[in-house]
């Protein structure tokens, strides 16, 4: 079921989140960060630590926000790609001490923005929630963009949700939806959210306009994402035949492309330029830049994008 701020029943909602979650609650969050912040209040106390890897959404983009909402701290921990193995986890677990903090949640980013968008392999997954239960730990999965590697690889959201206690699915990025994502649990954890929730001002008021632009978004634009895959290998293709750039097309799994700049040129410097062209990509650091395919960029677009990249890399037009 999922519902508003009242805890009414948003119809036709839960009956496509069903087909993603299977024996959860799931209330309807109003944005991303809600979702994400609303979770970990739910089953931490201040001074309790989470592991995740160290390029994380909440060690980066939340403003601080685990320490700030929950209390928490946050453990970070090393692996390819955005992703960490059993022995990392294993590793990470602090032994009980009132000198500590008490670990508390292991926490899977799926897929990993910072990894360029790659994917846990259910394996993986099973292995680290496997060491996560033996010590007694909570585990969430930031489900963000959860729907990529389903298409990507073939295993069910239900599957790759399973050995989770916790995981939240966002309607908007990939999905296309304006606004909203929702975050599943046992009903237990739910209520503790929606506590969260409504002290982070999360609460809505006719919120099935929102629902509706989510269940459409499950209904139509799953399947389609495998196009925002192809154009983003499409994209890696391009650049890395440019001059400077450095970018390895076997790595794009899914549709986030990071390329490197080798030359002169810096990455706030380039984009600013590929703007100027009528592309928007972003600059991470002096040296990486980040791309995004998504449900408004088709491949004539992409085509675009690499036209306005060899301008600017190699001050030549297409």
């Amino acid at each position: 079921m999922i519902s508003d701020g009242y805890g009414m029943a948003i119809p036709k909602s839960g009956i496509a989140m069903g087909t993603v979650f299977e024996n959860v609650a799931i209330p309807l969050q109003g944005g991303v960060g809600v979702a994400r912040a609303s979770g970990p209040p739910s089953v931490l106390t201040a001074g309790e630590e989470v592991i995740a890897h160290h390029t994380a959404h909440p060690i980066h983009f939340e403003t601080g926000g685990p320490g700030a909402l929950a209390g928490v701290n946050m453990r970070a921990i090393d692996g390819p790609r955005g992703q960490f193995d059993a022995a990392a986890v294993e590793a990470a677990v602090r032994h009980p001490s009132r000198y500590s903090p008490r670990t508390r949640l292991v926490w899977v980013e799926q897929t990993s923005n910072l990894g360029s968008g790659s994917i846990w392999p259910l394996a993986k997954i099973e292995s680290v929630t496997a060491v996560a239960r033996r010590h007694g730990l909570a585990t969430h999965m930031d489900g963000a963009r959860l729907m990529n590697a389903v298409v990507a690889s073939g295993v069910s959201a239900r599957d790759y949700a399973a050995t989770f206690d916790s995981a939240w699915i966002d309607f908007t990025k990939g999905l296309g939806a304006p606004v909203g994502a929702a975050l599943a649990g046992s009903r237990a954890f739910i209520d503790e959210a929606w506590r969260s929730k409504q002290q982070m001002g999360g609460s809505m008021r006719q919120a099935g306009i929102i629902a509706a632009g989510g269940v459409y978004a499950l209904r139509h634009h799953v399947k389609r994402l495998a196009e925002d895959h192809a154009n983003a290998r499409r994209l890696a293709e391009g650049l890395a035949a440019l001059p400077g750039v450095r970018v390895d097309p076997k790595t794009i799994e899914t549709n986030i492309v990071f390329f490197d700049l080798e030359g002169a040129l810096t990455a706030p410097a380039a984009v600013e330029r590929l703007l100027a062209r009528g592309v928007r990509m972003g600059a991470h650091g002096e040296r990486t830049i980040r791309a995004v395919t998504h449900l408004d960029v088709d491949a004539a677009g992409i085509e675009r994008a690499l036209a306005a990249a060899r301008e600017v890399f190699t001050g030549r037009a297409a």
